[in-house]
């Protein structure tokens, strides 16, 4: 299993404006082979800002990678702006390999 997070930094008072923009944007992930599924996190507000996490699960790191190079991708990302004064500069992107553990 693979795992794709992006963290994001957004300006307090717009964390609403945040989640609406992801309630309404098209992802287009459902059309992408070993896409598992997504979450987005909303951390605890902090003075300045709050984090979220876009958070995305994948049977490898090739279907990911493959993924980033689809059109799917494209498309989703295309569409996807955040208006301006929502963010507090660039999303962080963070990727890892699940570890298998014995059964206890």
């Amino acid at each position: 299993m693979y795992f794709a997070m992006n963290r994001f930094k957004v300006n307090k008072g717009r964390e609403n404006d945040f989640e609406k923009v992801w309630r309404n944007r098209k992802s287009y992930l459902d059309e992408v082979p070993g896409f598992l599924g997504f979450d987005l996190l909303r951390g605890a507000p902090g003075e300045e800002y709050s984090v979220f996490i876009s958070h995305s699960k994948w049977a490898s790191e090739n279907a990911f990678t493959l993924w980033t190079k689809s059109e799917a991708f494209k498309k989703a990302h295309r569409q996807a702006r955040t208006p301006e004064g929502i963010l507090l500069g660039h999303p962080v992107l963070e990727t890892y390999s699940g570890v298998e553990l014995a059964k206890q």
